[in-house]
C-alpha cells in the first residue's frame, strides 16, 4: 500500500503524469490540445490551484502548481479523468489512457527548486531531443512571457463535451507568479535565463532534431524507443538546499508516524481520534477530524 501523503495548504509541487506503455496518446494536435487546456483550466479555476508552468510532451505532462486549499487529489482526478476519456474518444480508444502508478507529485522546498522545476518542464522538449528551442514545441507548451500576464480564455471543445451539460462554455487559464519571488518581472528573467542555458547543453548534446513536422505526423499507437530505466526513486520532496529537505523528510516521518497511530485508534472504533495535519483521504472521504483543519 502507498503510504499516505501529508497535504499542506499553499504547498508546490512538480506534478507528472505518464500515457499508458509511454505511448503517444497526446501527440501536438489541435484537438487533443484544445481538451487538454480547456480541462487544465476548468480543475484550476474549480478547485483553486494556481498553475505556473506546463508542457504537454506525446505521452506525459507536467505542471508546476501551487495548492492554497490542499485539493491537489481533487484537482488531479479531475483534470486526469476527464482528459482520459475525452482524449480517449477523439482517438477512438476505450482501454486505459494513464500508465498504472505513473502519477507523481513532487513537494518543491525552497524558491530554487521551483525554479529548477519550471525550467525542467518548459525544457523538456529540447532535453528530449525533439526540437531545437522549446518555444518550437508544436503541442501545449506555456511560454515564460505568459506568467503573471492577463489570463486566456480557453473556450469548451465541441467535441465530447454536452453544450447542455455543466461545463462552462468558456474558463480563463492564468499563469500566476510562484512564490517566493518579489515579481513576475523578476521570475521571467531568471526563468528566461535558465532556459537558455538548458537549451544550449541540448544542442550540444544532440546537434540534430527531430523537428516539429515529425512530431506531428507520429501515430498515437507509437511510443518513445529509449526504455524507461527499471527501479528509479520517487521523491515526494525536491529542493537544493539539503537542510531544507531534510527539516521536511524529517516532518514527513513525524506525520506518517502519527497518521499511523491515528488510523489504527479509528480502526479500534475511536471516531473521535485526531489525524494530523494534512491528513486528505481519512478527512474528505470518512470526515475525520484534521488538526488544523477550519
Amino acid at each position: 500500500m502507498t503510504a499516505p501523503r501529508q497535504l499542506l495548504p499553499g504547498t508546490t509541487y512538480l506534478v507528472t503524469r505518464r500515457c499508458s506503455e509511454r505511448r503517444f496518446f497526446l501527440r501536438p494536435s489541435r484537438l487533443s490540445d484544445q481538451v487538454f487546456r480547456y480541462l487544465l483550466a476548468v480543475a484550476a479555476n474549480r478547485y483553486g490551484v494556481k498553475v505556473h508552468a506546463y508542457c504537454v510532451m506525446s505521452n506525459h505532462y507536467h505542471l508546476v502548481v501551487t495548492d492554497p486549499d490542499a485539493r491537489l487529489p481533487a484537482f488531479h482526478l479531475f483534470l486526469d479523468g476527464l482528459a482520459a476519456r475525452a482524449i480517449n474518444a477523439l482517438l477512438g480508444r476505450r482501454e486505459g489512457f494513464w500508465g498504472p502508478d505513473s502519477y507523481s507529485a513532487v513537494e518543491l522546498t525552497g524558491s530554487q527548486a521551483v525554479l529548477d522545476k519550471v525550467t525542467y518542464t518548459l525544457a523538456n522538449p529540447v532535453a528530449a531531443g525533439l526540437v531545437r528551442q522549446a518555444r518550437r514545441w508544436p503541442g501545449l507548451w506555456s511560454s515564460p512571457e505568459s506568467i503573471g500576464a492577463a489570463g486566456s480564455l480557453v473556450k469548451r471543445p465541441a467535441h465530447f463535451f454536452d453544450p447542455n451539460g455543466n461545463m462552462p462554455e468558456s474558463v480563463t487559464l492564468e499563469l500566476s507568479t510562484p512564490p517566493g519571488f518579489p515579481s513576475a518581472e523578476a521570475f521571467r528573467t531568471l526563468l528566461n535565463g535558465a532556459l537558455t542555458a538548458s537549451e544550449a547543453e541540448a544542442v550540444k548534446k544532440f546537434g540534430t532534431f527531430l523537428g516539429a513536422a515529425r512530431i506531428r505526423a507520429q501515430k498515437f499507437t507509437a511510443r518513445a524507443l529509449r526504455p524507461e530505466p527499471l527501479g528509479q526513486l520517487n521523491p515526494r520532496v525536491a529542493g537544493r538546499d539539503k537542510w531544507k529537505r531534510i527539516e521536511r523528510l524529517t516532518r514527513l516521518v513525524g506525520f506518517l508516524t502519527d497518521y499511523r497511530a491515528a488510523l489504527r485508534e479509528w480502526r479500534a472504533g475511536k471516531r473521535d481520534t485526531l489525524f494530523p495535519a494534512g491528513t486528505y483521504l481519512m478527512r474528505v472521504a470518512w470526515g475525520a477530524a484534521c488538526a488544523g483543519a477550519g
